[in-house]
Formats: C-alpha cells, sequence, structure tokens
C-alpha cells in the first residue's frame, strides 16, 4: 500500500496530478477539494489510497487526512465505488459531508451528479453510526451557515442537560424542519425539550 507521495508536481488537472517522485512519475485522481488546494505549490505531499483492479492499479490522493479517510469509509458502502467517493469528495468539502451523513440528509447527498436515492439513503444506513460516534459534543461537526450553528448549540445545550444523543438530535431537527430559519436559539432549545 502506498500511503503517501511527497514529491514536484509536474502536472495538474482539476481530475488528477502527476507527481515526480526522484525520477518516477505517479498519475493521481483527485477530488476537486484536493486541486483547490494544491494551487501553484510546486513540492507537493498527498495521502494516498492504491485501488487494485484487475485491468488497473489506480492511486487516488488526497490533500488533507480527513478526506482520505472519507474516502475510505465511502468506498465500504456497497455500490460506492472509488470513483463515486471522489465525484462526492468534489462536489461537498468534508465538512459538509459529514454533516449531510450524521444529519440523514438525503436532499443533500442526491444534489451530487450521480448519486440516486438509494445510494444516498445507503450512504446515511451505512455510514451514520461511525461519522456521529466521531464527533462528541467536544468536538462537533464543523458548521458552515447559522442553521447548522444553531444546530449545534441547541444539541450541546440538550446534551448538557442530560438528554439522549439520539433523542436530541431527532428533537432539533424536527423543530428546525418545522420552523424553517425563522427560529431563535431559545425557542430551538425550548421546543426540543418538550418534544424528547
Amino acid at each position: 500500500m502506498i500511503a503517501f507521495l511527497k514529491g514536484k508536481l509536474v502536472h495538474k488537472d482539476p481530475t488528477h496530478v502527476v507527481v515526480d517522485v526522484h525520477g518516477v512519475g505517479y498519475q493521481i485522481n483527485i477530488s476537486l477539494q484536493t486541486f483547490g488546494e494544491l494551487k501553484d505549490r510546486e513540492d507537493i505531499f498527498l495521502h494516498t489510497y492504491l485501488a487494485v483492479r484487475e485491468d488497473a492499479h489506480i492511486l487516488y490522493g488526497f490533500a488533507t487526512p480527513a478526506e482520505k479517510n472519507l474516502f475510505l469509509q465511502l468506498i465500504t458502502v456497497n455500490g460506492v465505488g472509488p470513483g463515486t467517493a471522489l465525484v462526492m469528495l468534489s462536489y461537498l468539502p468534508v465538512e459538509e459531508l459529514l454533516r449531510a451523513i450524521a444529519a440523514e440528509d438525503v436532499t443533500t447527498l442526491q444534489r451530487i451528479k450521480g448519486i440516486g436515492a438509494k445510494t444516498a439513503q445507503r450512504v446515511i444506513i451505512e455510514l451514520k453510526d461511525r461519522v456521529r460516534k466521531e464527533f462528541t459534543p467536544e468536538t462537533p461537526l464543523p458548521t458552515g451557515n447559522t442553521h447548522n450553528t444553531m444546530r449545534k448549540e441547541a444539541l450541546t445545550a440538550l446534551l448538557t442537560l442530560g438528554i439522549p444523543r439520539n433523542a436530541a438530535e431527532k428533537s432539533v431537527d424536527a423543530v428546525l424542519k418545522k420552523s424553517g430559519n425563522s427560529i431563535t436559539l431559545e425557542d430551538l432549545i425550548k421546543q426540543a425539550l418538550k418534544n424528547t
């Protein structure tokens, strides 16, 4: 297994790079997220995964360990191969993908090209517990907008009050779905407490 490659960037496309490692050129498939991270660097370091098939050995590269870890989890899902996993990582940043899986957000996953309802549901069913275990109240899912920040803060408050995580998540999500974005954090916590 090739765990990482460190070398000189010889060629860069949105879908792959060629890295010169001591005179050997490695072609590595990458996501758009990794492509964006590489910018115009000459010397690069990529975490890699080697997929061995009957007809080819294909290297996949990632700018961060988090991206590689999520890729490895995605390819364990029945029906999600390395190509599909790379498309998913190209479409959404790691944090948003993790958030969608943890929140069981089928709609977000279905927006990804090539991901239908069945595949989205399979990804959620097979990965949600693993994803949730990685993020305790002390290390919550990264957030990007007010809605998710409010959800995180409400969950933290409910967990502090001793509400079980699954019950807290269901309750908060139900209140958010019902009210949309027109609710204060205080009201969200109060209503969620009534539902638990």
